[in-house]
């Protein structure tokens, strides 16, 4: 297909690459800063790994598989290392752009994946067997399920919508990660110690920098500097304020106080539940959805939470739960006189919320099942998870050599007196 470049388009489409970027670190503030002080910085690189592994990964073969035209399933080799990747403008989801730029906004929506999976094993998988499992999971199960909804496979070809990636990056992630907690195990002192976040206000920073970095994660999905992308841009501010105030409210109800975390994870979730429908639903809609949308990630989490489940990063719950809620009700509020393409329940199409249902739960079973066979293949040639004594001194030391917090250099440490009469450790304390 032949276009023509759009400076406006090529503008706003390098911006937005660059601003989905940004989600991945931001990411790895929210989930270090939920993780023990022990696994911190192991959490953190686990992140930013993504944006070599993955993005390497992406360009010599996982763009070609997802987004090259192919078959119903997955993509050919014709753009493999990059060729025919070029300056020129005509790859058919962005014809006013330059095809390698295209690229390269798509390999930051597969960069901020395969890091959302990290948050099912936080604090005891082996990094080098991680690093071995983003790499084949960016081809092996990413790829394959954006062709699907986005390179011209069998469920874009039945109609689904998804706008930026609630089924293609959300559902995607957050059954892969409770697939790989299942998978890796509980950490050796799950259930016995308390699980508390070891910075809050990184998990609150990492969450600002989410949103800001999810306009371009939303808007950028346009694929040209339009009204679809103004669009996109509006609901992505509105949903996870109406999140965070439907969460505020659950929280009021059910402790009588406003955390930090719930704060946090309402921001996020209505982010998520937003993002399959931010350029196909008016604003009153985005409002709507946001609230509606953080009551199953908020029962989910407390479900978990009473479970013997060591997914404590609820990714299974912000981000599974969250995206399939949000495909869904696209399905629903999907408003053809915004979107140019069908409506959905609420404008008289029933019909697109089972097509919204098909394509969740197409997604949920393959990438449960190719987690699952990654996982295992791996597994067979080097341990994925780390033994009870590595986790015991703490991921950061044990995989990385390194430490977050040290004195300074010159720095005094000047110890408490010590009492004669023994010291309590706190229920809960970290080991």
């Amino acid at each position: 297909m032949t276009g023509h470049l759009n400076a406006a388009d090529l503008a706003w489409m390098m911006t937005s690459t660059a601003l989905v970027l940004l989600m991945t670190p931001a990411l790895g503030l929210f989930y270090g800063g939920m993780a023990g002080s022990k696994h911190i910085l192991n959490t953190m690189l686990m992140s930013f790994a993504t944006l070599g592994f993955t993005l390497v990964t992406w360009a010599l073969v996982g763009y070609s598989l997802a987004f090259s035209p192919g078959g119903a399933l997955v993509g050919d080799l014709r753009w493999a290392l990059l060729r025919g990747v070029d300056l020129a403008a005509g790859q058919p989801l962005g014809p006013t752009i330059s095809h390698v730029v295209y690229m390269a906004f798509q390999a930051t929506f597969a960069v901020i994946t395969t890091a959302l999976v990290s948050g099912g094993v936080v604090g005891r998988m082996r990094f080098r067997a991680y690093l071995a499992f983003i790499t084949l999971w960016v081809v092996g199960v990413y790829a394959p399920i954006a062709h699907w909804v986005w390179g011209g496979g069998w469920l874009g070809r039945l109609g689904a919508l998804d706008f930026a990636g609630g089924t293609v990056v959300h559902v995607n992630a957050g059954v892969a990660a409770m697939v790989a907690a299942l998978v890796v195990g509980n950490r050796k002192d799950y259930g016995r110690q308390a699980f508390l976040p070891g910075n809050l206000p990184f998990v609150l920073l990492g969450a600002a920098l989410l949103w800001f970095g999810w306009f371009g994660f939303n808007g950028g999905s346009a694929v040209a500097s339009t009204a679809s992308a103004a669009l996109a841009f509006v609901n992505t501010f509105l949903a996870p304020g109406a999140a965070l105030v439907a969460w505020a409210l659950l929280d009021l109800a059910r402790i009588g106080k406003v955390t930090a975390m719930g704060v946090a994870s309402a921001i996020v979730v209505g982010l998520v539940v937003i993002t399959p429908a931010s350029g196909f639903v008016p604003p009153v809609w985005a409002l709507v959805m946001g609230a509606l949308g953080a009551l199953p990630s908020y029962v989910a989490m407390q479900w978990r939470a009473r479970t013997p489940i060591d997914e404590s990063l609820d990714v299974f719950a912000g981000h599974a739960v969250g995206g399939a809620t949000g495909a869904v009700l696209t399905g629903v509020f999907a408003v053809k006189a915004w979107n140019g393409v069908q409506s959905g329940l609420v404008a008289g199409n029933p019909q697109q919320v089972a097509i919204q249902i098909l394509a969740v739960l197409g997604a949920a079973a393959y990438s449960a099942v190719g987690t699952l066979v990654l996982l295992k293949a791996i597994g067979a040639i080097t341990p994925l998870r780390a033994s009870d004594h590595e986790q015991a001194l703490g991921m950061d030391s044990t995989q990385h050599g390194e430490e977050p917090y040290t004195a300074g250099e010159g720095a005094v440490l000047v110890l408490p007196e010590v009492s004669a009469e023994p010291a309590l450790q706190p229920a809960g304390a970290d080991a």
